[in-house]
Formats: C-alpha cells, sequence, structure tokens
C-alpha cells in the first residue's frame, strides 16, 4: 500500500534551489554592524500602513538592516509585482519560485501609502519578473504615473532589475520619467557566475548608460556589496567603468548573510576601507558617494537626493 501524503498546505521553502547546498560559516559581526532592534511607535504605524495597502517592501523581504530606523521615520521601500523572484542570486533573501500574476491595484494601492506615509521622496524596486514579456516594465510605468497623479511633489527614485533580453522594456521605464534610475551591479564581475548568475555585468552597464542616453538629465545611481571575496583593485575598476557609463551616485555597503545557504562573507571590510572607497569614487567624478558598512540602495535616500541636486548644480556652476 502507497501512502499519499498531502503537502499542499505545507509552507513552501523560501529558497528551494538552495536547499540541498552545504551550510557555510557565519562569521560573528563586528561592532560597527550591528543596529537596534526596531519598535518604536511610528515603526509600527508604516508596517500597519503598509499591511492595510496590501504592499510588499524590500526592507522585510531582503532583511534590511536599517529597517528600524527607516521606518522609525515613515521611510519604506515598494517591492511591486510581488514577493518571488525568478531569479535566484547567491547573496538575495527574497522568496524564489514562480510569481503570481500581476497585482491591477498596486500601483495605485502604492499611490496611496505613499500619501499616507507623507513621503517626499519615496524608493520603488521589485523582483526579477522574467516571466513576463516586458521583464515588469509597463508596471513599473503604471505605478511612477500612479504615484504622481496623487502625490504630484513626491520625488520618485526606482531600483530596477536588468530586463535582461527584453527589448524596448527600458525604454518603457525612462519615458515614465523617474527622478532617479538605478541598477545595482551588485558585485565586482569576477564574482557574477557565484553570487549574481542570472545576470550579465556589462549588461547592466549598458543599461545604466542607455538611460542617459535615453534622457541625460535623469539621475542614474549604482550600488555592489563587499566583503564577497572581492580584491580592491576589481573596486577600483568597477568604478571607471560606472563613471565611462555616466553613472551619478555609487553605493557601497557591507554584505550580510542571511542564512548559511547563502553565499558566506569572506570578509567584515572596516569603516576605514569604505572612508578610502569614498574618497577614490569622489575623485573619479561621481556627483554622489555613500560608502559605510551599513549603506543600502535606499538608505537616506530622500537627503541624498537632495543632495544629488545641489551637486550638480554646483558643478554646472563651476563649469
Amino acid at each position: 500500500m502507497v501512502t499519499l501524503l498531502d503537502t499542499s498546505n505545507r509552507p513552501k521553502a523560501r529558497h528551494p534551489e538552495k536547499a540541498n547546498r552545504p551550510d557555510t560559516e557565519m562569521l560573528r559581526k563586528p561592532d560597527w554592524i550591528r543596529v537596534k532592534a526596531p519598535g518604536s511607535p511610528v515603526y509600527r504605524e508604516t508596517q500597519e500602513i503598509v499591511r492595510k495597502h496590501g504592499l510588499v517592501t524590500v526592507c522585510e523581504e531582503a532583511g534590511c538592516p536599517n529597517i528600524g530606523e527607516c521606518w522609525s521615520k515613515k521611510h519604506a521601500t515598494f517591492m511591486i509585482m510581488g514577493e518571488i523572484c525568478t531569479r535566484a542570486c547567491a547573496f538575495c533573501n527574497v522568496r524564489t519560485g514562480l510569481p503570481t500574476a500581476l497585482d491591477p491595484h498596486e500601483p495605485e494601492n502604492t499611490a496611496k501609502a505613499v500619501e499616507k506615509l507623507g513621503l517626499e521622496h519615496v524608493v520603488i524596486t521589485s523582483v526579477d519578473r522574467d516571466d513576463l514579456p516586458d521583464g515588469g516594465a509597463q508596471h513599473f510605468a503604471e505605478v511612477i504615473h500612479a504615484i504622481r497623479a496623487r502625490n504630484p511633489r513626491t520625488t520618485i527614485e526606482i531600483l530596477t532589475p536588468d530586463f535582461l533580453r527584453k527589448e524596448g522594456a527600458l525604454e518603457i521605464v525612462v519615458a515614465a520619467k523617474p527622478d532617479v534610475f538605478n541598477h545595482n551591479l551588485e558585485t565586482v564581475p569576477s564574482k557574477y557566475l557565484t553570487v549574481r548568475p542570472g545576470a550579465r555585468y556589462f549588461h547592466s552597464i549598458r543599461l545604466l548608460q542607455r538611460v542617459k542616453e535615453l534622457d541625460p538629465h535623469m539621475f542614474t545611481k549604482s550600488g555592489i556589496m563587499v566583503g564577497l571575496g572581492e580584491e580592491r583593485n576589481e573596486v577600483l575598476q568597477l568604478m571607471d567603468d560606472l563613471r565611462i557609463a555616466d553613472v551619478d551616485f555609487l553605493t557601497i555597503g557591507q554584505y550580510l548573510q542571511p542564512t548559511r545557504k547563502h553565499h558566506k562573507v569572506e570578509k567584515f571590510v572596516t569603516p576605514e576601507e569604505f572612508k578610502s572607497y569614498a574618497t577614490i569614487a569622489k575623485t573619479k567624478g561621481f556627483l554622489l558617494v555613500s560608502s559605510s558598512p551599513l549603506t543600502r540602495s535606499s538608505h537616506h535616500a530622500g537627503e541624498d537626493f537632495e543632495k544629488l541636486r545641489a551637486a550638480r548644480q554646483a558643478r554646472l556652476g563651476t563649469a
């Protein structure tokens, strides 16, 4: 006799593709990387607004260490197009699998949440949606338009996938006129096969360069994690690659390992090393650089946007 077990109601593994990988060592975090646990009244209020509108945030899904600080200021980064990603990057804690259909109400719900939170600057990111013909480009555009309609004074920053093999997708997003276009390289090219196997380094560089060709006035931004085993000279070459693409803003932060099944932290980069990277990046011509252990793409994004505008005005004034 064969007994069949119904597992349909069992919780699905967050990272089924990593289940059979051997556990990796998790290094003890140094003092400079530790943060306070979240739980302020404003944090809970932000959480309630996010839940009420049925939204997903990368703050929660990616396990961001800055969530307590940001949500206590009513700053949340919305992750559109669901919470399931079609990629399986070795560093990322976002759930992997087959995504659900797009929510047609998500653009308006996102706009309402932006209004409720009173955001002057909002960051919108997404999972990778390789299953969609345009990679979700039109949905990005609809979210931007909905936010503009309800919150005309709010500046909008987007953090997009690479739209790999999605011809015409980038043009759709740029035409929606976000104020900042961010696409993260994540790591140096030598680490792509192990860290970001579904992506292509020079495609991402070209994507950022193409944004400037389509709209020279749009701010562009990219970020990387360090501590994945990269060499210092590789980080410096990456900076040069981004400057060739005319990227305005570079963020550099410490990689933190979500679980023992993820890529291990090879090194905790010291605050002094982060300062050195910032100094070098500024000499290479970036308008703005944020480089510290806890730097993340959307951390202090509103304040950084004002700094970006001021830096551009200052450069144009001295040109």
